[in-house]
């Protein structure tokens, strides 16, 4: 008998994404602005302001495929002053097109995933000689909880949104545990006095399923059709 998961809650978005376009070099680029403003910590590996800290937005670029700027912090922080993104915030990129992201939604918490799985394989290979250039890939995971977490349980919720992301891989029959350039990015209410700040993110703790069920949802229906055939 298939596992009953709990009905994603409805209601108002807590990730409202702004769609951006822009041309570069003649081609026409896309990207996704998440600005909850003040009020959220994030922990992320993200090119531009990866790490954890109080994060006032999150951006999510497309570039072109075949990219070769060296200074990609630079390139993503220019491009959020040129949206109007103000304080500190996150900047992840990818070569997959981004304008119809996954998205999932469970019990209060959200996931948003774009996905490209041109280049994919897996974490722990053996080390191979070069076979000339890639293609591109990434698989971007944006995902916000309404409650506090600490430093810990922010960090463990990476982790769990990572094994969700493998897991539909896997599901979907990628012979991959993800890109050589996925990034994470998980963003949470940040502590204040007088609120309950929750210590564990696993996928077993009571947020940390949520995130990971909306995280495998999301990425299973940001997989390219042909990946989820």
């Amino acid at each position: 008998m298939p596992a009953l998961l709990p009905t994603p809650r409805t209601g108002p978005r807590l990730l409202g994404l702004e769609r951006l376009t822009r041309v570069e070099d003649g081609e026409r680029l896309h990207a996704l602005l998440w600005r909850p403003g003040p009020g959220w910590r994030m922990a992320g590996s993200a090119v531009l302001g990866g790490g954890i800290a109080d994060c006032a937005w999150v951006l999510n670029a497309q570039v072109a495929h075949g990219y070769r700027r060296t200074d990609p912090a630079r390139h993503l922080a220019d491009l959020a002053l040129a949206a109007g993104a103000e304080g500190r915030g996150m900047g992840l990129m990818t070569a997959a097109d981004v304008r119809d992201p996954g998205r999932a939604r469970d019990g209060g918490t959200e996931a948003v995933v774009t996905a490209g799985v041109s280049v994919r394989g897996w974490a722990a290979a053996p080390q191979a000689g070069g076979t000339g250039a890639p293609g591109p890939g990434t698989i971007n995971i944006l995902a916000a909880l309404p409650v506090a977490l600490s430093d810990a349980a922010l960090v463990n919720a990476v982790i769990t949104a990572t094994e969700a992301k493998v897991q539909a891989l896997l599901e979907a029959g990628l012979d991959c545990s993800g890109t050589p350039t996925d990034a994470v990015c998980v963003a949470a209410h940040a502590p204040r006095p007088g609120t309950e700040v929750h210590a564990f993110a696993g996928p077993r703790s009571e947020w940390g399923a949520r995130l990971a069920r909306a995280v495998h949802r999301a990425v299973l229906d940001a997989l390219p059709a042909p990946a989820r055939a």
